[in-house]
């Protein structure tokens, strides 16, 4: 067993700077936040989803490592950042001592999450997909509060802005993992929605597969998908 835990990689502070410079990156070429609002929630959803699903506690522990290291590579480009992230965070890991099966777990899972060339390669890549693209939210539009009243002209800034709530929970009979949204229509139609996120909603469902579960999406009280 590692002693590098989710903890302690929280609290590294060579990794919160990479998170930084990644977001800010980001954000100077009109990207939506990546910042730790972004890899706390997917870290914390893909641990949800492996720990409701009966995976070990260490998997489900891998799981939120990976996804909270996820978007670092964005640092050096968006382009083929989850690649350049994956090799990032095995020098990073490798460095802090992490065992070698633990490592091939997590950079397997990041080098898989961008929906241009990613698969859930196994349950916790799946998990990591999931976490990150179902973070659909308004906050993500950077200066959000801003724009009441206002035409948002970006497409994706408009999506998630017109999303008021956002969760993700399993199914009582835990056979299904439903992404339910509360979209403001006057803001963003579902054909927009679907126009930007159709990818990562395959994406989706096929991480789910992987999981042995089903994936649903869920718009103002209606399954869509």
């Amino acid at each position: 067993m590692s002693n590098v835990t989710y903890k302690y990689i929280k609290q590294n502070k060579d990794v919160q700077t990479y998170i930084n410079h990644a977001d800010a990156a980001l954000s100077s070429i009109g990207y939506t936040e990546h910042s730790n609002a972004h890899v706390e929630r997917a870290a914390f959803t893909a641990n949800m989803i492996l720990s409701e699903l009966g995976y070990p506690e260490r998997d489900c522990e891998l799981a939120q490592i990976a996804a909270y290291m996820h978007d670092i590579g964005n640092v050096v480009n968006r382009v083929d950042h989850a690649q350049s992230g994956a090799i990032m965070a095995f020098h990073i890991l490798e460095g802090m001592g992490m065992p070698a099966e633990e490592i091939c777990t997590i950079v397997s899972a990041i080098g898989n999450h961008d929906e241009h060339t990613a698969a859930p390669v196994n349950h916790i890549a799946a998990a990591v997909i999931i976490s990150d693209k179902t973070d659909v939210r308004r906050s993500r539009v950077r200066g959000a509060k801003n724009y009441e009243g206002t035409d948002i002209s970006d497409v994706h800034d408009r999506v998630n802005y017109a999303c008021e709530q956002s969760k993700v929970y399993f199914s009582d009979d835990k056979t299904s993992l439903i992404l339910d949204l509360t979209i403001d229509l006057r803001i963003s139609s579902i054909m927009e929605y679907f126009e930007i996120f159709m990818d990562r909603m395959i994406l989706c469902r096929k991480a789910a597969k992987t999981l042995n579960v089903e994936f649903q999406l869920v718009i103002n009280n209606q399954k869509v998908l």
